[in-house]
């Protein structure tokens, strides 16, 4: 299988450059697996496809503003970009400029932070060591930037900021948002809860592969970087209660997708506990915990749109996409939604 057949013509007129007023507003594309037709909604009318006993996965990560903007201290400005931890005050990083940033290079973010490059990794990044004051959360909240996708062409202004984050966020340690969950707001979660079915929290930090694009020809010979995660007992527990009621179990985002599938056993069971994961999800492979998905439009030739082909198959997807782009839905990170049934 090869990454060109994961393409499609996208005009660039639809690529979402802000948010909505409201998170609820954007469109809703259903797609029901195996059967012909779409439907067009709203993202709010996302109760009427859902059951009681179905459970919604949600993935709890909270961006960090992750970009940091310095210079190194013999001179020269620098860009840092973090993507996880890779030690006591350590974190794995994409630089600017890359090739004048050297092992023991120091760099200076302001007075309350300093950093010192370590050494390369094999992404091309860097391992950069910090030096601060206070609480290092805290210091990033001040100073950081949210680390906006290349494809959104305006910085978020301060006021915005918030809207790059999930109503539910709670876990810092991401790169990137979770960009499904965007569009639920606290009433509509409300909504959900009260027509039964459950909402479980998950934890995956998103890092480098939301930056990295997809270099090979053929699919199956792309690596994916490794991302924590982390599944609580309890939504371990009402996970199995969905299974054996006959629920669904539907995700929200392909990072809850990558990591419920990491954490299954082969009879569908998900393990509780934090680990690592590098699965790549494709088409050919068996799911064993979702029957559903809430996703963004997403990337030619990337990793998560193979992902969703996966649970749908390629041609419906890209027929879909194909639908959406005449349909003028808006795409990517602040663009609108599907729902897969």
């Amino acid at each position: 299988m090869r990454v060109a057949d994961f393409d499609y013509e996208l005009p660039k007129a639809l690529i979402a450059q802000e948010p909505l007023p409201f998170r609820d507003e954007s469109r809703l594309l259903v797609i029901r697996r195996n059967e012909t037709g779409l439907a067009h909604r709203h993202f709010r009318d996302i109760v009427d496809y859902l059951r009681p006993g179905d459970l919604l996965a949600v993935n709890e990560t909270r961006v960090l503003p992750v970009r940091l903007l310095g210079h190194k201290t013999t001179g020269g400005r620098v860009e840092v970009l973090l993507l996880q931890p890779a030690g006591e005050d350590r974190w794995e990083a994409l630089v600017r400029p890359g090739r004048r940033l050297n092992e023991g290079t120091l760099i200076d973010f302001g007075p309350e932070l300093q950093g010192q490059v370590l050494s390369r990794t094999d992404a091309g990044g860097r391992v950069i060591e910090f030096k601060y004051v206070g609480g290092f959360d805290e210091i990033i909240e001040r100073i950081g930037h949210v680390p906006l996708p290349p494809y959104i062409k305006r910085d978020l202004p301060a006021e915005e900021r918030d809207r790059y984050q999930t109503v539910y966020a709670k876990q810092s340690g991401s790169a990137a948002a979770p960009t499904a969950g965007l569009h639920f707001t606290p009433e509509l979660l409300d909504k959900v809860k009260k027509i039964g079915v459950a909402v479980v929290p998950v934890v995956l930090h998103i890092g480098l592969d939301t930056f990295r694009p997809v270099k090979v020809e053929n699919v199956d010979e792309h690596r994916m970087h490794s991302e924590w995660y982390s599944v609580p007992e309890k939504t371990s527990q009402a996970i199995a209660n969905t299974k054996s009621a006959g629920g669904r179990v539907i995700a929200v985002g392909t990072t809850v997708t990558r990591c419920l599938e990491a954490a299954a056993e082969e009879d569908g069971t998900v393990r509780p506990g934090a680990n690592t994961t590098d699965i790549f999800i494709y088409p050919g492979y068996e799911f064993k915990v979702i029957d559903g998905l809430v996703t963004n439009f997403h990337l030619p030739r990337s990793t998560l749109l193979m992902l969703v082909s996966a649970l749908v198959g390629r041609e419906q997807l890209l027929a879909a996409y194909r639908d959406a782009v005449h349909q003028r839905y808006r795409f990517f990170s602040f663009g609108d939604a599907m729902l897969i049934i």
